[in-house]
């Protein structure tokens, strides 16, 4: 299937897209925020600029999008079929360099936790999400 759009407004579409403030990272901070947790957003002193930090669980949240983190056998990873080879090109250097982070948060003795797009955008999924989420958290203290 062809883009609908042309190659610059497309390229204007994408640059709009924000690393920051995103529905799931909402989410996961009002639920944070109402269970009596503190944390620091998006803190640049720490690889990957985690999402979430929680200093006083030496945890780190990263609330990834399924598509610019290629998010293994969700469809919503799906690649666009134009200009595919620059899509593997782009999404895979995420996957690597999101690993280095990872490797280095670990060496620094951070607790790393996970959250996909898709596992919250659902209602159901959502709470069993925030549940192992908050049995995590506790079971850093």
């Amino acid at each position: 299937m062809t883009d609908i759009f042309t190659t610059e407004r497309r390229s204007e579409i994408m640059s709009k897209i924000s690393s920051t403030e995103t529905k799931p990272e909402i989410l996961v901070r009002k639920y944070l925020f109402a269970q009596g947790f503190r944390f620091r957003k998006n803190d640049k002193r720490l690889p990957g600029k985690p999402d979430v930090v929680l200093p006083k669980y030496k945890t780190v949240i990263f609330i990834h999008g399924c598509f610019w983190h290629g998010h293994p056998e969700c469809k919503k990873s799906k690649l666009p079929e134009t200009r595919k080879e620059f899509w593997e090109k782009k999404i895979s250097k995420n996957i690597i360099r999101d690993s280095d982070n990872y490797d280095e948060l670990k060496n620094l003795g951070w607790n790393i936790v996970i959250i996909w797009e898709c596992d919250i955008n659902n209602k159901a999924k959502r709470e069993i999400i925030f549940s192992k989420l908050l049995i995590a958290l506790k079971s850093q203290i």
